[in-house]
């Protein structure tokens, strides 16, 4: 009887239980393919994968232009005083202040959209943010002073809030572990992709200046509102919430999907999040250090997404050019991305990619830190650079957390609380660059970063070693078959 329960559980559980080789391994832990044939897994894979990822690496294109785009109007036609602080009369303090208020809202937000996305469905609350964050942007084209600014970039905040953790969320009812991180980098990518989008459709728009009366800047965020109102609609009817309702999957795609996420998947039609579910999550302190280096990770990103149009001004670049130069730091950083996400999801090795391209990203403020404030096209090399270390090692670190928790609704509540742990993180991003040290080359700024960027190399090289130390202890004392569910990737 004990060796039929004894057989019956190791042929159930992951084969990275079986392989403590697996565990010691850099390549950290690699799970079976469940039941079913592999050219039936990867037609399902292709399918859901043609469906969901480019929409949604199109729906967070449109949220990070929309939230962004605040960076291009302060220096947009900035050479006739015809920017965003010209005509609002804002000061440099104010407009920090702004951009402050809507990081603040996004802290405070994502947890609760992230619980009601599974309540109301993906489909229905990502359409109805989509167009409230599509709305907001385009008011922001009609406001005149501090104030308002404020207001609306606080609502833009409470709004858009709910999208990356949602997302990262949503593919966890979709994807495998080991599936996950490069999904995640196609759509987190989108960003960069945004940014360089961003950068040339400023350029273009800024010829717009005077337009109807309206400055360029204001025409910035009228035209970049408007598609994702759009989009919203569309959104509505086509996303689809999760594998077991897909109308466009046959009722065997339908079993297979559900029964590949059986062990390593939220259910799309389990329970919501109960307290006791709340608490065992909030009370588990190791996923406090991925909140401690996902912090880490948050200012670099907040401040390269912000200050990126200011930072180009500094170097040489002028009025609508410098808006142009923005370009190249953002294509090469989703080239980068894209490739370094494949990778750790090919070795499993999510912790280890992300410790490599963190230190990556620190050399480049570390060199800007210390070239001369004149060396324009030394700098500008790291800002690549910096850039694309910063940016690629966020989806690994995402796909790191989301594979090392075993329900629905605690995956869900981790994602959304890590991603709320960087909002500090993105607040301190929006104050290091100051306007008074861009002659100087901005060194505050790009020490600050370089140092949370190894901040984050080595939490990730700790958290490592501890997850090993972790599963090792449990293979030897529990067995295999108590362990199998137990053991921590990395």
């Amino acid at each position: 009887m004990s060796a039929n329960i004894e057989s019956e559980e190791k042929a159930s559980m992951p084969a990275y239980a079986e392989q403590e080789g697996g565990v010691k391994g850099t390549s950290s832990l690699s799970s079976r393919e469940p039941t079913g044939n592999p050219a039936e897994v990867k037609a399902l894979r292709w399918k859901q994968d043609l469906r969901i990822v480019p929409l949604c690496a199109g729906i967070y294109l449109l949220c990070y232009l929309d939230c962004s785009n605040i960076g291009n109007a302060k220096t947009l036609n900035s050479n006739k005083h015809h920017d965003l602080l010209s005509e609002t009369h804002m000061t440099s303090y104010q407009y920090t202040i702004a951009l402050m208020v809507f990081l603040i809202a996004y802290a405070i937000f994502e947890v609760p959209s992230n619980y009601l996305l599974k309540k109301l469905s993906p489909s229905k609350l990502i359409s109805f943010l989509m167009f409230s964050w599509g709305a907001l942007t385009i008011g922001l084209g009609g406001v005149k002073s501090f104030g308002p600014l404020s207001g609306v970039r606080f609502l833009l905040g409470v709004f858009e809030a709910g999208l990356f953790p949602g997302v990262v969320y949503y593919l966890t009812f979709w994807y495998r572990t080991d599936e996950r991180s490069i999904r995640i980098a196609f759509i987190l990518a989108s960003a960069t992709l945004a940014g360089a989008f961003g950068g040339a459709l400023a350029y273009t728009i800024g010829h717009m200046d005077g337009a109807s009366g309206l400055a360029a800047w204001r025409w910035l965020f009228i035209i970049e509102g408007i598609p994702s109102c759009l989009s919203s609609i569309l959104v509505y009817f086509i996303l689809p919430d999760y594998p077991e309702t897909a109308g466009w999957l046959s009722e065997s795609e339908k079993a297979l999907a559900v029964d590949r996420l059986r062990e390593e998947g939220s259910h799309g039609l389990g329970r919501s999040l109960t307290w006791a579910e709340a608490k065992e999550t909030l009370t588990d302190y190791r996923l406090y250090a991925h909140y401690a280096i996902y912090f880490g990770i948050s200012c670099p990103f907040s401040s390269l997404s912000l200050f990126t149009p200011s930072i180009t001004a500094g170097l040489g670049f002028e009025n609508l050019q410098a808006q142009l130069m923005t370009v190249p730091p953002y294509a090469v950083a989703y080239v980068v991305t894209i490739l370094v996400s494949w990778s750790a999801d090919y070795f499993n090795a999510r912790a280890l990619h992300s410790a490599i391209f963190a230190t990556i990203g620190a050399v480049g403020f570390i060199a800007s830190a210390l070239l001369p404030a004149t060396s324009y096209h030394s700098r500008y090399g790291c800002l690549i650079l910096a850039a694309s270390g910063a940016f690629s090692c966020i989806p690994s670190l995402l796909g790191w957390i989301s594979s090392n928790m075993h329900t629905t609704a605690g995956a869900g509540l981790a994602i959304a609380l890590n991603i709320s742990f960087g909002a500090p993180g993105q607040i301190a991003g929006v104050w290091i660059y100051k306007a008074n040290q861009a002659k100087g080359g901005y060194p505050i700024g790009h020490w600050t970063n370089a140092g949370l960027l190894l901040f984050v190399a080595v939490g990730c090289l700790g958290l490592l070693v501890y997850y090993r130390r972790l599963n090792n202890g449990v293979l030897r004392d529990g067995g295999l078959g108590v362990a199998a569910k137990r053991l921590y990737r990395y």
